[in-house]
């Protein structure tokens, strides 16, 4: 298979059961979505920031992290040098095991001079934004259900608007950081959308398996099967005992979005088949 034909069936994957209207979303992007967003990390070998964590009840949401985490794994196993950015609350859970940038800023002036100062100090590579909460066109942000959040927000935003390398984001309702690139489209759904732009918008039905996307095409080029190594159980685990929720629900459950992580795991092995790195099943 061409990469051309995988990345459209790693896009019509990624949203086949449109719980949130996404295949609205992917038919106004440009397809290949997947494959143009990979790219920019092949072969990386500087720093990665990858920024994550939807506010939920004073804690942080699942969606996201979770596969913030796998995405690091697989980048630093390639040889570059990946951050995750994130408030305090997720900044506390990980930063025994991870390398962190720390948002800390709860205005957009500040977070403007906390971006120069990272950006500057980290000279990224790439940045990579999975569930960030995006600014609406009123400068406020919102959740799925129209709730104002701003208060429990952290400001990823800047990073993305001043950076000086490629930037990519994985959203799956429209309220994430990227959503912008496609905002008229947007403007049909039952959500307060993200203005916040980026060079290359990925969307999926829960954006944790955006970042799958993207993985099966550095395994393939480095010939590893990196989708392999993610342990969904593992990390559940892990962000649950340092006080995870579902987005949805609200609960401290091994799930994302409501859905099982078996689920997230099933498209795992479907993304491993279509880059042959396992046996068609029946």
């Amino acid at each position: 298979m061409q990469e051309q034909q995988l990345s459209e069936s790693i896009e019509k994957l990624l949203v086949s059961s449109n719980p949130r209207h996404m295949a609205v979303a992917k038919a106004a992007l440009k397809p290949s979505y997947y494959l143009r967003g990979a790219r920019h990390l092949r072969d990386i070998t500087g720093s990665v920031i990858i920024g994550t964590g939807f506010p939920v009840s004073d804690t942080f949401e699942t969606d996201g992290p979770v596969r913030a985490m796998a995405l690091y794994q697989a980048l630093e196993t390639l040889g570059a040098c990946p951050y995750i950015a994130c408030g305090a609350s997720l900044a506390h859970a990980l930063a025994t095991d991870y390398r962190i940038v720390q948002l800390t800023a709860r205005d957009q002036q500040a977070a403007c001079l906390e971006a120069t100062a990272q950006l500057l100090a980290l000279q990224p590579k790439a940045i990579v934004a999975i569930e960030c909460p995006g600014i609406a066109a009123d400068s406020r942000y919102y959740n799925m259900r129209g709730k104002d959040i701003t208060a429990e927000c952290f400001y990823f935003d800047p990073f993305i608007n001043q950076a000086n390398c490629p930037t990519i984001a994985i959203g799956d309702g429209g309220n994430e950081i990227g959503m912008g690139n496609i905002a008229k489209t947007l403007a049909g759904l039952d959500i307060t959308a993200s203005m916040a732009c980026c060079r290359e918008l990925l969307v999926a039905d829960v954006s944790n398996w955006g970042a799958y996307g993207l993985i099966a095409f550095l395994g393939l080029w480095s010939q590893q099967d990196l989708l392999a190594n993610i342990s969904s159980e593992e990390l559940f685990n892990y962000l649950s005992a340092r006080g995870s929720v579902d987005g949805i629900t609200g609960k401290n459950t091994l799930t994302e979005d409501g859905l099982p992580s078996f689920k997230g795991a099933r498209i795992i092995e479907k993304l491993r088949v279509l880059t042959h790195f396992s046996p068609r099943t029946t």
